[in-house]
């Protein structure tokens, strides 16, 4: 699929609305779960809007979403009409909103938070939520969206902005998320994270200082697997040739 010429459009198309598909159905199951007592958060200040779970989960939807529309686009329209105008304008946006947030924000969605669950899933995820939160779900929100980023990475060759553009979008990105948690808990008292109720004062600013500085590497971790994936020498241009 991965081919120098792109990949088969009724393809992708059948990839994306699966992935698409998928995501509304686990978006649905997310907003439907009962709230409990004992975990009264969607409930609390913010609701589910605070969690960044559940912000990636509504920003992959829409992202795949898009790729449906584009796909659709491409299967419908000739050729040349889609060499300008609407087409290609859904086409930078698209690849400017994976490549600086969905791949960044998903990966690190993925990799804080089972960092954190494996040193001591109390900090992260309590273990009353899993009578709460089906366990199929909870891999659907925290494993599942890593292999399905990097099903659309080896599916479509995105444009990568410049570093600067990409980084700063995504550090005012993360700048936002951080200034939303920290008003979640001056106007409730509620911190989004159990870990952050353990913290002091500077461990809770060295805490959010990593993890939004961590955003950066992450983006340009993406840069360079879409660059071995779609590199044009050695063994990745036989790969190529042989699946045109």
């Amino acid at each position: 699929m991965a081919s120098s010429k792109g990949p088969d459009r009724k393809i992708c198309l059948l990839v994306h609305l699966t992935i698409f598909t998928w995501y509304l159905f686990t978006l649905w199951t997310n907003c439907s779960l009962p709230t409990a007592d004992r975990h009264p958060g969607v409930r609390s200040y913010g609701g589910r809007w605070k969690y960044l779970t559940f912000i990636n989960l509504v920003m992959q939807t829409v992202f795949f979403g898009l790729c449906v529309l584009l796909d659709l686009i491409h299967v419908l329209l000739p050729v040349k009409q889609t060499r300008s105008g609407v087409p290609v304008i859904l086409t930078t946006a698209r690849d400017f909103y994976f490549t600086v947030l969905c791949f960044p924000v998903g990966t690190f969605v993925f990799a804080s938070f089972w960092t954190l669950y494996t040193y001591n899933r109390e900090l992260v995820y309590p273990k009353f939520l899993d009578e709460i939160i089906p366990i199929w779900l909870n891999h659907a929100l925290h494993t599942v969206i890593m292999p399905l980023l990097l099903v659309q990475m080896y599916l479509q060759n995105h444009k990568y902005p410049t570093r600067t553009k990409a980084i700063g979008a995504l550090g005012l990105f993360a700048i936002l998320y951080l200034s939303w948690v920290l008003w979640v808990h001056h106007a409730s008292g509620i911190w989004v994270y159990p870990i952050m109720a353990h913290l002091s004062p500077v461990g809770l600013c060295l805490f959010l200082g990593v993890a939004s500085l961590t955003m950066a590497p992450l983006y340009l971790l993406g840069e360079e697997i879409s660059r071995m994936i779609w590199s044009t020498t050695g063994d990745h241009q036989k790969k190529k040739k042989k699946m045109q």
